[in-house]
């Protein structure tokens, strides 16, 4: 599989999370939820690591590779936490639009951080998500 059928596989996955997660954070403190969530993916890619043979990797990730991973488990943290929290206050329709504003945060980071174009196209579709986020959002 190429990475557009991946991508639309986490959508579809990242779409059952919003509305699974809204139903679960109904009675329930959103760090309690975020907690359990999260035990149940770390146990979930240990189990694929581990049925693949990934595992077998973990003694050549550099430092480099390691300071970035970790980093980005402490930011994929913090986004469930916020992402918990918005959901036990606002409407799964209003609270993932804007959570997709990731989108938008990635097009205009990615050129400083990682050198990736700026195109026209970009920013324009860019600009297209933010819109409709804000549209849904306060709709």
């Amino acid at each position: 599989m190429n990475w557009l059928l991946w991508s639309l596989l986490s959508a579809v996955f990242a779409a059952a999370t919003a509305l699974l997660a809204k139903l679960g954070v109904a009675h329930v403190d959103p760090n309690l939820a975020t907690a359990v969530r999260t035990t149940v993916v770390v146990v979930f890619a240990w189990v694929l690591a581990l049925s693949f043979g990934s595992h077998s990797g973990i003694a050549h990730v550099d430092r480099r590779s390691w300071m970035f991973l970790i980093a980005s488990g402490v930011a994929t943290g913090l986004s469930w936490i916020c992402y918990f929290r918005a959901l036990s206050l606002g409407e799964a329709s209003k609270v993932a639009p804007i959570d997709k504003l990731s989108v938008v945060f990635v097009i205009a980071l990615a050129a400083p951080v990682l050198g990736e174009a700026i195109t026209l196209k970009k920013l324009i579709g860019g600009l297209l998500i933010a819109g409709g986020a804000i549209v849904l959002a306060f709709a």
